[in-house]
């Protein structure tokens, strides 16, 4: 392979977007993420005036022609940039001067979308957060279930010398409420294994949930779907997948209780250049599940993945802090959006995850 072409390819892997232009401000070059960002293929854009692209920045384009003459580079933070298809983005973009024995031949842009930016710190602030709040349940409940233990074994043994049947209620009390708490422990910690990860079809595993929760409300709520068939088997634990999205569901229906038309969707999508964490994954499964109750309170919206964190009174809050750690052990997140009427929650998961998250 020869060294453009090595260099070519190189720039086609890039998932930052990557646009030159020559010295007659026509764009010569944009790469497969410059593509997927502005909606239009090279076919089309090339030869794009620079002006013509960037339309309504007349500063910054002012700026790239005197980078151009004076051979120097900036950067732009935060810049409005709309699509030829019209949608509005907020980026990041770098102009350097593409220069050869000491004449510029044409401009570089690299440009980084803020929504990207801004998913990465998400995601990296929900692992921390799933991290985090898994190592202080762990510690707390070696606390809690020593004595737990203790306090059951010390009921039973007092119940076998009480001999009025009445006194032994309160012992009973004393048992099953050990129980209950010990229960509450458990599920606190979450999945405390790693996922058997086999090739699975996730159409099967949201219909299993579907056809679950559907029998749990008969008649109440239509649980709508719209799968994608196209996508293809992912590498992932089918029973944990199916706990993860019977979570969400449950609470979904929870939420839409008392609604006049109560509707919940569960909907598939393949997705592209999607960045989980810091990593950038070509493509990747998505499962949303939408439904049209009250939202997500404001006050518990950045804790809603936290144990025990919940906005109903009778929830436990422990089926989406369970659901975030098993999609995690897939390399996948958990993302929603969620305002009165209308809240998605979405299970993104990579195609290639061979290694898991513990």
């Amino acid at each position: 392979m020869s060294k453009p072409a090595k260099y070519q390819r190189l720039l086609d892997h890039q998932t930052t977007v990557i646009l030159a232009f020559n010295t007659a401000y026509q764009l010569d070059y944009i790469n497969p993420a410059g593509e997927m960002l502005l909606g239009t293929g090279a076919s089309r854009l090339l030869g794009s005036r620079l002006e013509d692209m960037f339309a309504e920045q007349k500063d910054f384009v002012a700026g790239i022609h005197l980078a151009m003459d004076q051979g120097y580079g900036f950067t732009e933070r935060d810049l409005p940039l709309t699509t030829p298809t019209g949608k509005q983005l907020r980026v990041d973009c770098a102009v350097t001067p593409l220069s050869d024995t000491g004449s510029t031949e044409g401009i570089l842009l690299e440009i980084i979308p803020m929504d990207r930016q801004l998913r990465i710190y998400r995601d990296e602030n929900i692992f921390e957060q799933t991290s985090l709040t898994r190592t202080i349940v762990r510690g707390l409940a070696h606390e809690i279930k020593n004595p737990l233990g203790g306090l059951r074994g010390a009921a039973q043994l007092l119940e076998k010398e009480l001999p009025s049947k009445q006194l032994k209620e309160y012992t009973t009390v004393i048992i099953t409420e050990a129980d209950r708490l010990q229960n509450l422990v458990d599920r606190m910690l979450g999945p405390r294994s790693l996922p058997m990860m086999r090739q699975t079809n996730i159409h099967e595993a949201v219909e299993r949930v579907r056809q679950l929760v559907q029998a749990e409300v008969p008649g109440r709520y239509r649980i709508g779907t719209d799968y994608d068939p196209s996508i293809p088997d992912i590498n992932a634990d089918p029973d944990q997948l199916i706990q993860a999205l019977l979570n969400i569901v449950r609470n979904a229906v929870q939420a839409t209780e008392g609604q006049q038309d109560p509707q919940i969707i569960l909907r598939t999508r393949p997705q592209r250049q999607v960045t989980i964490g810091q990593t950038r994954h070509k493509v990747v499964a998505k499962i949303d599940v939408t439904d049209n109750g009250p939202g997500i309170p404001e006050a518990i919206k950045e804790r809603v993945f936290f144990p025990l964190v919940t906005g109903r009174p009778e929830g436990t809050g422990l089926g989406l802090s369970i659901a975030q750690s098993l999609i995690h052990q897939h390399g996948g997140v958990i993302e929603f959006d969620s305002q009165p009427g209308h809240t998605r929650f979405s299970i993104i998961l990579p195609f290639n995850n061979q290694e898991t998250h513990q």
